[in-house]
């Protein structure tokens, strides 16, 4: 089982021709409502690859909602707590060319206590997984708590800050990064090439697990002296939003299933390529059969 201690945000989300400007007043062409944040969109993408994950998060009791929604996906939600706090929510800006600019609101994501993590650990098994990002507090007690329990801890340090470097990874069974995360983590400059990215990831975490997603430019795994790329997809982004999340999601649903990981990067690369061709966060994260075909029509080619 995969136990995401993840992020529940609404998201607020305006199409706009470009990033609105410092003092400046944007009209926006459409606007939506939806469920969002990196842990939620995480946790959808592996049921929808059809995975095995329950959710362990804090929402707004005026946002009761999100569970039902949650558990129509095949989420697990009984460790989703209801709570008088606003809930975490994300004001999303997409421009012309589908990129995306994020201001994010922590809410009750980040209300966790040093008791409720130990009482949400202890319904662990060892070898259970235990998936975070960083958009919910106690990263630092969670990390050796879960792996004092043996769990297996899987890390997608998003949104990237300064306090990600003084955690544990070296804890965990297995780092998601994209460029501009993995440059911040390192101290490189972001234009620094896959292969001296992945260098410095293995001169600093050891034989740490690490995915290295690059968007149009594919995605690499490393392990120890095993290195594997997978190319990107060729389509026309609408919207990236959640599309790491999709990657994430489908890439560890692959692996509950015991599948290779090269194989867990074609499926999820499939997956992230169908995602960022539709509108929205968790609205944008494709179905298994919508893969299946993806990847059929791939082979066939």
């Amino acid at each position: 089982m995969i136990f995401n201690f993840g992020s529940i945000n609404i998201d607020y989300t305006y199409r706009v021709p470009y990033f609105v400007r410092p003092g400046e007043t944007l009209e926006s062409g459409d606007y939506n409502i939806g469920l969002g944040g990196k842990g939620v969109n995480q946790s959808l993408a592996i049921a929808r690859a059809k995975g095995r994950v329950s959710h362990w998060g804090r929402v707004s009791s005026l946002d009761a909602w999100v569970t039902s929604e949650l558990e129509s996906a095949g989420v697990g939600v009984k460790d989703v707590e209801l709570t008088p706090e606003p809930s975490g929510h994300a004001i999303i800006q997409i421009d012309a060319l589908g990129e995306n600019a994020i201001l994010l609101f922590s809410g009750a994501n980040h209300g966790f206590t040093q008791e409720k993590m130990t009482a949400l650990i202890a319904q662990t098994a060892p070898g259970d997984t235990i998936l975070i990002q960083n958009e919910c507090n106690g990263l630092d007690q969670l990390i050796p708590l879960a792996v004092s329990h043996g769990c297996k801890v899987i890390f997608n340090p998003a949104p990237m800050t300064s306090k990600v470097s003084s955690l544990p990874l070296d804890q965990c069974e297995l780092l998601f990064f994209n460029r501009t995360e993995a440059a911040a983590l390192l101290e490189m400059p972001v234009e620094s090439s896959a292969a001296d990215l992945l260098r410095r990831c293995k001169e600093s975490l050891g034989d740490v697990e690490v995915v290295l997603t690059l968007g149009s430019e594919g995605a690499w795994y490393q392990r120890s002296s095993e290195t594997l790329f997978q190319s990107a997809l060729k389509v026309k982004a609408i919207d990236t939003t959640a599309a790491g999340d999709t990657f994430v999601g489908y890439f560890l649903a692959a692996r509950q299933a015991g599948l290779k990981p090269s194989q867990c990067l074609q499926r999820a690369t499939a997956a992230a390529a169908l995602a960022v061709q539709k509108r929205g966060a968790a609205s944008s994260i494709p179905m298994a059969e919508e893969v299946d075909r993806l990847m059929c029509q791939q082979e066939a080619l």
